[in-house]
């Protein structure tokens, strides 16, 4: 796998910008020396996330934790996400949109570059790591962060469970053609 969370946070050790949340984080919930699914962020909220195949460059299909990359967009309190399906394709398109001030950019991960995916996985981590630490040093935040948390993980949920529903009605249909046309052409 191209992305490794231990050399990731030796690298937010070094940063002088940025080591402090690294500090903090540490401070309250212990030395960070494990992955990233032993961590405290995504014990108790990212694995709650279920998953489904999706398109990804297939440059890279071997490369990244794409279970992973999606369970850290759809956690995220800083991005958008949908999914897209056309007719031919066997896996939907995993949309990303992100609003920075008045510029929102919107990209498939499909379309992605390796370097550009590696760095959604440092911006969603570091998101963690600072909401983790913010929950645990205000009370006020904490209850605001468990409402966004919850607010996404049901809207993950209803959006997986309308999406699964019609790709199964698509593969119905799909099927009730071919046997159709089978009918079709034995006549």
């Amino acid at each position: 796998m191209l992305f490794d969370f231990l050399s990731f946070i030796e690298e937010l050790r070094e940063n002088t910008e940025k080591k402090e949340v690294i500090e903090k984080y540490e401070k309250l919930f212990g030395q960070i020396q494990w992955e990233i699914k032993d961590q405290v962020f995504y014990k108790e909220y990212i694995s709650t996330f279920k998953t489904i195949d999706y398109k990804v460059p297939e440059e890279l299909k071997d490369d990244f934790d794409w279970e992973l990359l999606e369970q850290l967009v759809a956690s995220s309190l800083s991005s958008e996400w949908t999914f897209d399906t056309d007719d031919k394709s066997e896996a939907p398109e995993f949309i990303i949109t992100v609003q920075s001030w008045d510029q929102v950019v919107v990209k498939k991960i499909s379309e992605l570059w390796g370097f550009q995916i590696l760095r959604l996985y440092e911006i969603y981590l570091e998101e963690q790591m600072n909401l983790q630490i913010l929950m645990s040093e205000d009370e006020k935040e904490k209850e605001a962060i468990v409402s966004q948390r919850d607010y996404r993980q049901n809207r993950w949920q209803l959006v997986l469970d309308n999406f699964q529903r019609e790709w199964e009605l698509k593969i119905e249909t799909a099927e009730k053609e071919e046997k159709l046309t089978n009918l079709y052409d034995q006549l």
